[in-house]
């Protein structure tokens, strides 16, 4: 068992689901209206907004980008309303995890948000990873990067007590991932494709509903970092390796101390220690129901977790318009 941390009091828990409440919420205005960067900058505004009224002394330490690229929530940004005096904070964060999905309408768009206590949530560059999840209740080593997912899908079918045949697996559906999915069809494995949300798709291993075994391929190493968090709360095996196109993003990863490239991340070294995970749905999706609005209310269903307790808690909310999340 995670000890308890002493800077992550149980207030924050439920302050999380505020603050992510609130980045859906402004998100949510523009569902389906084919505008990514307004949709984007509205979570990020509503966001931000939401962790400054914490009295936390919080750094981003995996946010919308560097400082050049992002003006709010850029890595390294101080938030909070006590700088130098409260608890000192790290904050991985995505406050809309799916924005092409939030400008089509499309599912499992959500606003997403992970703190531990300083320095215990990996800095992870801006640039792929290559990840591979599987959900509680297996042997430790199932899983393994260093093994072809041919070898990884029988490991945890035998674990399982089924035939590799049975194993189902949830990949993005991106080009890049054809020969993956070559393979894991010739094994006769059925496969969930996911246009994007790969946060939700890591944590989709965990949940008995979603019948999906494993998650397979690469995606954002941010996102990572929240999977990961949001899998030591709950239970599951995730391993991530950091991938480089080029020698830009090779100096990108040094620059945030990445010293070995070729490193497998255990589930311990992305997100260590207590932390607590958070996430609000912004559409309707396979883990959380989307913003809706009412004639009279604004509803929204956020989870909750923390990794010390192994606590899940299910929020459902209902705001009055004038006073909804975000709303000044």
């Amino acid at each position: 068992m995670v000890n308890t941390s002493q800077v992550l009091d149980r207030v924050l828990v439920l302050e999380m689901v505020r603050v992510t409440e609130a980045a859906a919420v402004a998100a949510s205005k523009l569902i389906g209206r084919g505008d990514e960067k307004a949709a984007d900058h509205a979570a990020v505004e509503a966001m931000r907004a939401a962790l400054n009224t914490l009295d936390i002394d919080g750094t981003v330490v995996i946010g919308e980008g560097e400082r050049d690229e992002a003006p709010m929530l850029y890595i390294g940004e101080k938030v909070g309303a006590a700088q130098d005096g409260g608890p000192r904070i790290d904050i991985a964060l995505d406050p809309l995890e799916g924005t092409t999905i939030t400008a089509k309408a499309g599912a499992n768009a959500m606003a997403v948000l992970a703190i531990a206590e300083k320095g215990n949530l990996l800095n992870a560059p801006d640039v792929y990873m290559e990840k591979l999840a599987v959900g509680p209740g297996y042997p430790d080593g199932v899983i393994d990067l260093r093994k072809s997912p041919t070898e990884n899908v029988r490991a945890v079918a035998a674990a399982k007590g089924v035939r590799p045949d049975e194993i189902i697996i949830c990949v993005l559906d991106r080009p890049r991932h054809e020969k993956l999915i070559a393979e894991l069809r010739s094994l006769g494995c059925g496969i969930q494709l996911i246009p994007d949300g790969d946060v939700a798709g890591v944590i989709a291993v965990t949940d008995p509903d979603t019948v999906i075994d494993l998650y397979m391929g690469s995606g954002g190493a941010p996102e990572g970092v929240l999977a990961a968090a949001a899998l030591r709360c709950v239970g599951g095996q995730f391993q991530g390796k950091l991938l480089f196109r080029n020698d830009a993003e090779r100096a990108r990863a040094a620059r945030w101390g990445v010293e070995d490239l070729d490193r497998i991340y255990q589930l311990e070294e992305l997100a260590k220690g207590d932390c607590i995970f958070a996430a609000t749905g912004v559409t309707d999706g396979s883990l959380l129901e989307g913003v809706k609005r009412r004639k009279d209310c604004v509803t929204t269903e956020s989870v909750v977790m923390r990794a010390s307790t192994g606590t899940v808690r299910w929020v459902k909310g209902r705001h009055r318009p004038e006073h909804e999340p975000g709303a000044h």
